[in-house]
């Protein structure tokens, strides 16, 4: 194993135990012993661990930048970002990987397959949902749905009424997957498409409330449908200077949201960033930039009896971008 992996490693396990309150003889103990320790300790602690893995506008990114690139050389790209995924899911037994938008148009790829590759590498990744971004409209209704059968996952998009339009039941509002005995619900909300899109490529497609909408959604999923983690996938962006609408309204004026994953400002975080919702409860906050450049990663952990949060370091989870692999 590369020595840099091997590091990595080694730092995320101390991170963990560190949030969990293990001292610093904990961590050498743990560290001599690999991630079996990890799993022994989360076993004892009657835990369950949830990775959240996600990307967004990816724009076609396919392969790295060249190496001539001026700011992102050999750098980015689906390929690259697939290697960590892959890594990841050897490592944990519990993973949702998840995208926020703007899969399409960056790179030629799109210009000569319309979006094909892309949906057929996130299937090989086997990605287990994704939201439309407003570059996802760049070939039309017509062009999405032409390349939908190359997708072996849903959409989910709450606030783009498609009834009168050839996408009409062929998105979701939101979706539900089981993990461990977990139950996670995951809805998905867009940014407003007049003025951004060619009103041509959306037609008859009705943009509506996005907060409305998410609050409607996530009190369904989190009162009606008992879930244990409810994840909204925003195509919103993150912050404004403005008025707009953006990931940080989101979290303050909605309820029963755990996290947000955020795309569209190509906005690089170190890790989530939590914000105080409705409720005075906690909601995080996360994006992972653009390209493919960065991953993001959530980690949530549960009690196996009782299927609540359990909080670590006061915050429910442990967050990490991986960025420039």
């Amino acid at each position: 194993m590369p020595k840099l992996m091997t590091e990595l490693k080694l730092q995320n396990r101390r991170d963990f135990l560190k949030k969990v309150g293990v001292g610093t003889a904990g961590v050498a103990l743990f560290s001599n012993f690999g991630f079996e320790a990890v799993e022994y300790f989360l076993k004892k602690n009657d835990l369950i661990q949830l990775t959240i893995l996600h990307t967004n506008d990816m724009h076609s990114r396919i392969e790295a930048f060249p190496s001539s690139h001026s700011k992102y050389p050999n750098q980015g790209g689906l390929i690259s970002v697939g290697r960590k995924i892959n890594q990841i899911r050897t490592e944990v037994e519990n993973v949702l990987l998840l995208d926020a938008g703007d899969i399409f148009q960056g790179t030629p790829y799109f210009n000569e397959f319309g979006g094909e590759l892309e949906f057929k590498l996130m299937s090989q990744l086997k990605y287990d949902c994704a939201t439309m971004g407003n570059h996802d409209f760049d070939n039309g209704l017509e062009g999405f749905d032409k390349m939908l059968p190359h997708a072996n996952f849903p959409f989910v998009t709450s606030n783009y009424n498609f009834d009168n339009t050839i996408l009409k039941g062929k998105t979701k509002p939101h979706q539900i997957f089981h993990k461990n005995g977990l139950k996670i619900g995951v809805f998905g909300v867009g940014v407003a498409l007049e003025g951004l899109v060619n009103k041509s490529n959306y037609g008859e497609t009705i943009y509506l409330d996005p907060i409305k909408k998410a609050n409607e959604c996530a009190s369904l999923l989190k009162n009606d449908e008992k879930c244990d983690l409810v994840i909204c996938l925003s195509h919103l962006g993150y912050s404004y200077k403005g008025t707009k609408v953006c990931d940080k309204d989101l979290a303050k004026n909605t309820e029963n949201i755990d996290l947000i994953i955020g795309g569209h400002t190509h906005t690089f975080l170190d890790k989530a960033e939590t914000y105080m919702n409705k409720s005075n409860k906690k909601v995080l906050v996360n994006q992972a930039g653009w390209s493919a450049l960065s991953l993001g990663r959530v980690d949530f952990f549960f009690g196996k009896n009782s299927k609540k949060q359990h909080e670590v370091n006061d915050t429910a989870m442990i967050s990490k971008n991986y960025q420039s692999f």
